[in-house]
């Protein structure tokens, strides 16, 4: 009985061949966070089946795919080792994602590829900032914050004479603050509202970056000649109205009864 299983084990391995093996591609990091200015490593790993020189090849997918390592030469600033590549000094323009193409023509399965996606983290740039130079009391205003090139997005805080202004908006406050888009809203500005503005720009990657601080003064409308003027040809408009109200009553022009006895005898002459 045991030498017969011995001979159908035997006779089941002729048949069936050795269990073939197929390429295979894999990496131990699918998702790869560096910071800007640092070294990111691409991992990728193969196994072949008999090829023994396989073709390894790293592409930048995108609106157009671009060579980032073809057939031992590079695109860029990088090296090889194995199949994993190493970019150097990377930057925000390197994030994206990347493919591991493993080509082994001798391999029953002669293709093979991974995906590897790169994010650079970008600390705080310094921030543009938008703060009117002069406003008129009682007008609504404002102040905008942006920074285009921190990753991931920065917050924004607003700061009057060095102060930082609070975040949530009550009723006992004269503005409103979006920390996320960077903008300072007044309703209506007053006096007390002048004063120095800043911006600052904070993520997580780095320090946070401040703009210059800008003056906005507010002036109030009986100083302003402006509102002054504006003030005085209103008054002269209305007393010459009502200056010709007067003259017109005074003249009975505005009485069109009285008026056409008078029209009917300048025809009739």
């Amino acid at each position: 009985l045991s030498l017969s299983l011995s001979l159908s084990l035997s006779h089941c391995l002729t048949v069936s061949g050795p269990a073939s093996l197929s390429l295979t591609v894999s990496t131990s990091k699918a998702k790869v966070v560096v910071h800007e200015n640092t070294d990111a490593v691409l991992s990728c790993q193969f196994k072949t089946e008999k090829e023994t020189n396989p073709r390894i090849e790293w592409k930048k997918k995108g609106k157009d795919i671009t060579f980032v390592y073809f057939d031992g030469s590079f695109a860029g600033r990088a090296n090889i080792e194995g199949a994993t590549v190493t970019l150097h000094a990377v930057t925000q323009k390197d994030s994206g994602l990347y493919r591991c193409e493993v080509s082994a023509p001798a391999d029953h399965t002669n293709l093979g590829e991974i995906n590897v996606t790169l994010n650079v983290l970008v600390p705080p740039h310094t921030p543009s900032c938008e703060v009117p130079s002069s406003v008129l009391s009682g007008a609504g205003v404002e102040l905008h914050c942006k920074d285009k090139l921190s990753v991931p997005p920065p917050t924004y805080i607003w700061y009057k004479d060095n102060k930082a202004l609070s975040t949530t908006h009550t009723t006992d406050t004269s503005f409103s603050m979006d920390t996320d888009k960077g903008t300072l809203k007044f309703k209506s500005v007053s006096k007390a509202d002048s004063g120095q503005y800043r911006c600052e720009a904070s993520n997580s990657v780095g320090a946070p970056k401040s703009c210059v601080a800008h003056h906005m003064k507010v002036i109030e409308c009986m100083y302003n000649p402006v509102c002054v003027s504006g003030a005085v040809g209103l008054f002269l408009l209305v007393v010459m109205c009502c200056l010709g109200v007067c003259l017109c009553h005074r003249r009975g022009c505005c009485k069109k009864r009285e008026h056409l006895p008078l029209l009917t005898e300048l025809v009739t002459d």
